[in-house]
């Protein structure tokens, strides 16, 4: 029975039943957003928003039964029961807010598709390489901080009249937004204030940034990696099991002919 709910479960047919009851659920919370459709149809979308979050519990019951223990041990599992608890908790009282979570449902996506896991996977395995660019980012905009406040702050008090002012700016100014008009601004009184914004730019724009990606794509590959070696070990310990199961089926057949033989030549007249 446990093995039969198993195949059910992990079978890609269940799969995209899960896939499309997420993304039915998803279009029903958005369509709930809209006070004329929720005066039209606010009981369907309800009683669709049911029955698609009793889908999901009964998945995750499925999963218990047949994983056991092994369930708490897949963190994808763990994720899922959160997402799914924040569904069933009340949303009354104090607790009204939590009805506007349901949407997170729409995350078990993530869990879902497989692509999906190995894009956060990989987003996960980057984060100590990461960690180091963030600090030299930090670094980055620190010092731009303090430079742009020493040197503009008396031209362009409202951009860089203080060093947080300045970060925002400079944080601002890193992503690309409007940062012609603040250079401009600066360079109506500072000409040369046009190198500090170029460098600036190009030192976290393109080459901080860029390093993120680096980092990001490195860790996709290697994740890519590690499954098509998993993928490798299955298949060659299958192999070798089947090997095995053969040679043993072999020898069976070979034990079974000699005994033939024997008691054949026992029982033929001389």
């Amino acid at each position: 029975m446990r093995e039969r709910a198993r195949l059910i479960i992990e079978s890609p047919r269940f799969q995209r039943f899960v896939v499309a009851v997420i993304l039915i659920n998803a279009a029903t919370l958005g369509l709930e957003t809209f006070p004329w459709v929720m005066e039209r149809a606010g009981p369907v979308l309800n009683l669709v928003d049911h029955v698609a979050l009793y889908i999901f519990v009964a998945e995750l019951l499925a999963k218990v039964y047949v994983h056991r223990s092994g369930f708490v041990r897949d963190p994808w599992n763990i994720f899922d029961t959160l997402i799914v608890a924040v569904a069933v908790l009340p949303a009354t009282g104090g607790l009204s807010v939590l009805r506007a979570l349901r949407i997170l449902r729409v995350l078990r996506l993530v869990s879902v598709v497989p692509s999906l896991r190995r894009v956060v996977n990989a987003l996960l395995a980057a984060m100590p390489g990461m960690s180091s660019i963030v600090v030299l980012l930090t670094l980055v905009l620190y010092v731009g901080g303090v430079m742009a406040t020493k040197l503009y702050g008396g031209t362009a008090p409202e951009h860089f009249g203080s060093l947080p002012v300045s970060l925002f700016t400079l944080f601002q100014t890193m992503t690309g937004e409007a940062w012609p008009d603040i250079a401009r601004e600066v360079m109506v009184t500072h000409p040369s204030a046009w190198i500090f914004f170029v460098v600036f730019i190009l030192l976290c724009s393109f080459v901080v940034l860029n390093l993120f990606m680096a980092v990001v794509v490195s860790a996709m590959d290697d994740e890519k990696h590690a499954e098509e070696e998993t993928l490798a070990e299955v298949v060659e310990t299958t192999s070798a099991q089947a090997t095995g199961a053969i040679m043993a089926e072999l020898a069976a057949l070979r034990t079974e002919v000699r005994q033939l033989r024997e008691e054949m030549s026992v029982g033929s007249p001389r």
